[in-house]
């Protein structure tokens, strides 16, 4: 946290803890950021739980540019009906360069205000947290639900969308594998992630990949694809999955380099934007909608300013400037397990 925020942070504490949240009347929602599937479960559980409880709803609709532009429509139960099994977000998002300007927060501040919205459920990544905690700043009770197909949340075990994209991954790795076993050739798929491996890790495992490339672990081209393809060549395999993060990135140039140096024919895939979409499944509904329900819960007993986490199977919360510089690691046991058992 640099020198500015913190004394901001300081600031808003003392404030904070001197006077408690005002009734809260009618609670906004938004979404922000890359679509996650489960966030349709998520604002189904917020609009629900809050009309239960006597609270108006409404949307918002394009994450912040809404805010800034106004797109706020009035929400009831029956407008979140049948949504819960669709992938994507009914509330759209879109990035927003005006938002960022500290013009840009004030006007979206000032519309929510102008609706009667008292307090602001916020579903998406970090930087979707990064709005909200400014947006608290403001004075604007705001509470963050992790919604992001990455997994990168650093409070959060779990993030929505995560479960639906590695299965999307899986499937798609299942059907490259069908081909490549009919041709006995290689596939080098890249999977999405950002600067996280965790889609990668999982969905490699569970395919029953070769070799699995991570941003979190340095790798050495020769030993951890080449020779690790020619060892598995003696055992009489003919086909391989190369499973590669973006934030490794490359594919094209590792499968031309693989059919050089190996004579294996090779293609490379990038799924792309594939894994954003879909059904979601069980664990993605379920968990958004304890994730949504929480969010109203904190806000009822006037607590505000949180990020909705998963620890250890829980449904949890923290304070967003803590939620915001905590860090996250990738389990190595698991990324050394997942070479271990793929020869």
């Amino acid at each position: 946290m640099n020198d500015n925020l913190l004394l901001y942070y300081n600031i808003f504490v003392i404030q904070f803890k001197k006077k408690k949240i005002m009734a809260i009347k009618c609670i906004g929602i938004l979404t922000s950021g890359g679509d996650a599937p489960g966030m349709n479960a998520a604002i189904r559980a917020v609009t629900r739980t809050a009309i239960y409880n006597g609270y108006k709803v409404k949307g918002i609709m394009r994450g912040y540019h809404g805010l800034v532009t106004g797109e706020i429509v009035d929400f009831k139960s029956q407008s979140v009906s049948n949504i819960i099994q669709k992938g994507g977000t009914i509330l759209k998002t879109a990035r927003s360069k005006e938002f960022r300007t500290p013009e840009g927060r004030q006007l979206a501040y000032d519309n929510m205000k102008a609706a009667g919205i008292d307090a602001l459920v916020v579903i998406g990544g970090d930087g979707s947290f990064r709005g909200a905690r400014d947006l608290s700043l403001r004075g604007l009770p705001c509470v963050g639900v992790p919604g992001t197909i990455d997994n990168d949340i650093a409070c959060s075990e779990y993030t929505i969308g995560y479960d639906t994209a590695m299965n999307t991954v899986l499937e798609m790795a299942d059907r490259l594998r069908d081909t490549s076993e009919s041709h006995d050739r290689c596939s080098v798929i890249e999977v999405m992630g950002r600067r996280a491996g965790y889609i990668a890790l999982n969905a490699g495992i569970a395919c029953g990949a070769t070799t699995i490339l991570i941003p979190e672990v340095e790798y050495d081209f020769q030993r951890d694809v080449i020779d690790r393809m020619i060892r598995t060549q003696k055992t009489g395999k003919k086909h391989f999955i190369i499973i590669v993060a973006e934030g490794v990135g490359g594919v094209e140039e590792m499968a031309k380099r693989i059919e050089a140096e190996t004579g294996v024919e090779t293609r490379a895939t990038v799924l792309g934007h594939v894994q954003r979409g879909g059904h979601p499944t069980v664990r993605d509904r379920v968990t958004a909608s304890l994730m949504g329900y929480k969010a109203v819960e904190l806000l009822k007993e006037g607590i505000g300013n949180r990020v909705i986490a998963m620890q250890h199977d829980n449904i949890v919360d923290f304070d967003i400037f803590e939620a915001l510089n905590m860090t996250k690691s990738l389990d190595l046991e698991l990324y050394k397990i997942a070479h271990e058992i793929s020869i």
